[in-house]
């Protein structure tokens, strides 16, 4: 499972070749959620009001990266990774 960025004790990954519709995972202390990538939303889980928050405004800034970085890995398994919220 590729790590895609990582701010602020949040991790960010995708699974290589996961189920649609496009997606990401966050993991936060004991904290797991997942959120769509378009619509930007929380499908799955839970995590802090605050960190939700950041991890909308990060995920708002690289929706266009989030989306390449999906299509790539169902492609051809190639990921990139993406600046962190500062």
């Amino acid at each position: 499972m590729p790590e895609i960025s990582r701010f602020l004790g949040i991790v960010i990954t995708m699974y290589f070749n996961d189920h649609n519709p496009p997606h990401f995972r966050v993991r936060y202390e004991e904290f797991r959620a997942m959120l769509g990538i378009e619509p930007l939303e929380l499908r799955e889980g839970s995590l802090p009001p605050r960190v939700l928050g950041l991890v909308i405004e990060w995920a708002e800034m690289h929706q266009a990266d989030l989306m390449e970085n999906w299509t790539s890995l169902a492609a051809e398994g190639n990921f990139k990774r993406i600046a962190p919220l500062v």
